[in-house]
This record gives structure tokens, C-alpha cells and sequence, in this order.
């Protein structure tokens, strides 16, 4: 089977169930595993300005193009149409996050053979479940899904056990910084698991712009920073943003030193194989006393006022 897919947490479910050599094309955005998609052709690109760092620039940019109705990717259907895929992996969730699945049925038709297409559509945790299974079927492998499946449920199980009964901290994810924007879908969930209670987001609902005073009410006991597709490094570099809020030093979580920035692409943004260690890390930062991952050390950074300090 030859298997095109345009979207990093699909490209990772199919790595997850053995099925790498399967695949033949990828999108610009898919980075891991990195062995497997150096040498793949990147059929998609962003239309944004390139160099584009700034949240609030990022944030206007593509309010602009969903103004003018006009697309914030292009598929390279010529790549398309020669690798001749089988399976296409595409989304319906966001059209912000990745190739919109409208945009990729409308290449695919156009093929000689028309592919299947299969939405990798994640609003809760089940739904990551659910679609390693679709891709694993698909692919007539089912007893492979329901292999790493078994892995993952065990690993949840794990957290959770490490965590019951102790105080639960309330938590913030923002998964975009300027404006704001709380947590959604699956997020929530992971929170839960990790022995946290979100304050704002909820699960299963869509991520949604928030105000700054709503954080302050909120009171957050730790607040993650996870603005979609930031890594560590750039998550980091946007500290500024926060500390110039009048607020900023009244936040429980700040007053506490349990403000953290998280590689957010590898972790949160992308719904595949590495959420279970997204929830992992959740608990090690919330809960140190009773779980403990090496992710802590190299996908999360504790943000002080006014000069970043170490976990651990």
C-alpha cells in the first residue's frame, strides 16, 4: 500500500503501527520520526509569509487569508498524482493546523485512480484510538492497532494510578499566547489523567480566544504554555508577552514558580503516538513527589521571573 500523509500526527500513527516504509509522500510540516521523513517529498506548503514568528503577527496573518476566503496551504498535485498513493491521511478538524480533508478530497479526485481518504479527526482521546485503528485497517494490520493500543491504555493506567489521591493543582494550557487562546479537544483530557483540573478549556470543545482578565480569575495553580506548533526554544522567547501583563506576578501560578513552557509541537499540538508522553510529562510536572519521566529535563523549561531556571 502506498500511503500519502498530510498531517505530522498521521505520519507518526503510521510509524506507530510499523507501516514507514508504506509511506511515500508527507506534508512540509511533518518532522518525525525524523529517520523516516528526511527522504520523503513534501507535497504541501504553507501560503503564509515566510519568517513569520510573532504570535499576534502569525494570529493576523491567518485571520487575513480566512478573510479573503483565500487557502493557508497548497498541495503540489502534480507530486501527488505521479507518487499514485492508495491512502490519503488527512483532517476536518482545523483548517488553521494542517490540509483541510475538503482540500485534500478535491486533489484526490482528480487522480487516476482515486485514493481513499481517511480523516484523522481527533476531539478526545478515544478519537486517537479510534483512528490508529482506521489507518491500521486500512492497511490490514488491525491486530497492530490493537497491540499499541493495549500499550497505551497500560501507560495511562500508570499515571493515574501514580497520581490518586493526591491534591489536584488547577491548571491553564494556552495553546496560543498573543491573543490568548485556551486549551480544547483533547487536551483537557490530558490534564484530567495527569491529575490536574483545567480551568478554562474544556473537552471535546474547540480551543477558543480568551481574555486575559479570564486567566486572572481563573487563578490557575500552573499554567503550561503550549501555543500550537511552537517547539521549547520558541515557546520560551515569547515570556515577554506574559510578564508585561499589569496581573502577571498575582497569578497563583506565578507566585508558586509553576509557569512552564513545553515543546508543544512534539507533545500537545499533535495528536499521535507521543500524546501518551505529553500526558506523562503533565504528571511529572504536576505531581514530581509521585511520577517521574526524562521528558521533564529536555521538553519542558520553568519559567521564573525574571530569568529561566532548570526543573529538577
Amino acid at each position: 500500500m502506498r500511503i500519502v500523509s498530510l498531517l505530522p500526527g498521521a505520519t507518526e500513527l503510521v510509524c506507530a503501527l510499523g507501516l514507514e516504509e508504506q509511506l511515500v509522500g508527507i506534508s512540509h510540516e511533518c518532522d518525525f520520526p525524523p529517520e523516516v521523513v528526511a527522504h520523503l517529498p513534501r507535497l504541501t506548503r504553507s501560503t503564509l509569509p515566510e519568517g513569520l514568528s510573532d504570535p499576534a503577527a502569525i494570529d493576523a496573518a491567518v485571520r487575513e487569508k480566512a478573510q479573503k476566503g483565500e487557502p493557508l496551504y497548497i498541495i503540489d498535485e502534480e507530486q501527488l498524482a505521479a507518487l499514485e498513493p492508495d491512502l490519503i491521511l488527512t483532517q476536518a478538524l482545523c483548517e488553521v493546523c494542517a490540509v483541510p480533508q475538503g482540500q485534500a478530497a478535491r486533489a484526490s479526485v482528480r487522480l487516476r485512480r482515486p485514493p481513499r481518504t481517511i480523516a484523522v479527526n481527533t476531539y478526545r482521546l478515544e478519537d486517537l484510538f479510534e483512528s490508529l485503528r482506521q489507518i491500521a485497517e486500512a492497511a490490514g494490520v488491525p491486530e497492530r492497532a490493537e497491540s499499541r493500543i493495549r500499550e497505551w491504555r497500560h501507560r495511562l493506567a500508570r499515571v493515574e494510578g501514580a497520581v490518586a489521591g493526591a491534591p489536584r493543582p488547577r491548571v491553564l494550557m494556552l495553546e496560543w499566547l498573543d491573543p490568548p487562546f485556551s486549551c480544547g479537544h483533547w487536551i483537557p483530557e490530558m490534564v484530567t489523567i495527569a491529575g490536574g483540573t483545567e480551568v478554562i478549556g474544556q473537552a471535546g470543545e474547540p480551543s477558543r480566544r480568551i481574555r486575559w482578565e479570564e486567566v486572572d480569575r481563573a487563578k490557575p495553580e500552573v499554567i503550561a504554555l503550549i501555543p500550537c506548533g511552537y517547539r521549547l526554544n520558541e515557546v520560551i522567547a515569547a515570556q515577554p508577552l506574559l510578564e508585561r501583563l499589569p496581573f502577571w506576578d498575582r497569578i497563583p501560578a506565578v507566585q508558586r514558580g509553576q509557569v512552564y513552557a513545553l515543546d508543544a509541537s512534539a507533545y500537545f499540538s499533535r495528536p499521535g503516538p507521543r500524546t501518551i508522553d505529553g500526558i506523562e510529562l503533565l504528571a511529572a510536572l504536576f505531581h514530581p513527589d509521585r511520577f517521574h519521566t526524562p521528558l521533564v529535563k529536555q521538553a519542558a523549561q520553568r519559567l521564573s521571573h525574571p530569568t529561566l531556571s532548570p526543573i529538577g
